[in-house]
């Protein structure tokens, strides 16, 4: 495992809330802030899911908790918001990572399956983000806010249509919050992480010949880490990022650089 790049109490004394935390890139955010010293809160729709992970992180003396949580439901998150500052007694960190996604002709895209995409990314990540955002005004003390966006925001992605509108919604989303709420000294920020090599992207390339073509259009020649986006994460969340606010950061090895080109 790469090394945590702040140090170890950076979070020490604060509670941050992941949804889709219980896999993937949301349990490796989850677990460096709870490695920098927060106490973590994982929310998602599967509570078996996240029950493991919490155990995983409390064996590593991580502070956990798991509330199972549809982010598409805003009773749901103001109870998920409501029950972590019962329990933990702050909010200083959101990390909006919850998502869907699935590929299809646009043409044969139906209404559910619009609705079911952008309700999780975009209505979910703007519940979230308010329900959150409104404890972290109220307590008087700032915060930091964190969504994870992609690429394709900004460059489109074809048979993505959905969860391109969706993910472009989180940006402008982002970029005019962090200007409304900057005074709030809440800071609002985008994670865009390129290929991860997490278990749910894996059996996209188990072919060893599709994982060469994928990484060939990778400047850098692989896939990313879950713990390289975990960093990007926790650095973007802390205190030596306090004048970054508004922005994306790609974290792809140039692979949306590369989108149009051609050799």
């Amino acid at each position: 495992m790469a090394q945590t790049m702040l140090p170890s109490g950076t979070f020490q004394g604060e509670t941050a809330i992941v949804t889709g935390g219980g896999s993937g890139i949301g349990f490796g955010i989850a677990r460096e802030l709870g490695r920098l010293g927060a106490t973590v809160v994982i929310a998602g729709r599967k509570p078996e899911r996240l029950e493991q992970a919490v155990a995983q992180l409390k064996d590593e003396d991580i502070r956990a908790l798991a509330i199972p949580t549809d982010v598409r439901d805003p009773a749901q998150v103001e109870a998920l918001v409501d029950q972590t500052l019962a329990t933990t007694g702050r909010l200083d960190c959101l990390v909006n990572a919850a998502a869907g996604n699935f590929v299809v002709d646009s043409e044969k895209l139906s209404v559910n399956g619009w609705n079911a995409v952008v309700n999780t990314v975009l209505n979910g990540t703007f519940y979230c983000t308010r329900a959150a955002g409104l404890k972290m005004i109220e307590q008087g003390r700032g915060g930091r806010i964190l969504s994870i966006v992609a690429s394709y925001a900004w460059t489109g992605g074809p048979r993505t249509v959905h969860s391109v509108a969706a993910k472009a919604g989180v940006v402008a989303m982002t970029r005019t919050l962090a200007v409304e709420w900057a005074h709030y000294r809440i800071r609002v920020n985008g994670l865009c992480p390129g290929p991860t090599d997490t278990e749910g992207a894996r059996p996209l390339w188990a072919d060893p010949a599709e994982a060469q073509r994928l990484k060939a259009k990778i400047p850098v020649g692989r896939f990313g880490t879950v713990e390289e986006m975990a960093q990007a994460a926790s650095y973007l969340l802390s205190p030596y990022a306090d004048f970054v606010n508004g922005e994306i950061f790609v974290i792809d090895g140039g692979e949306w650089l590369g989108k149009g080109l051609t050799s």
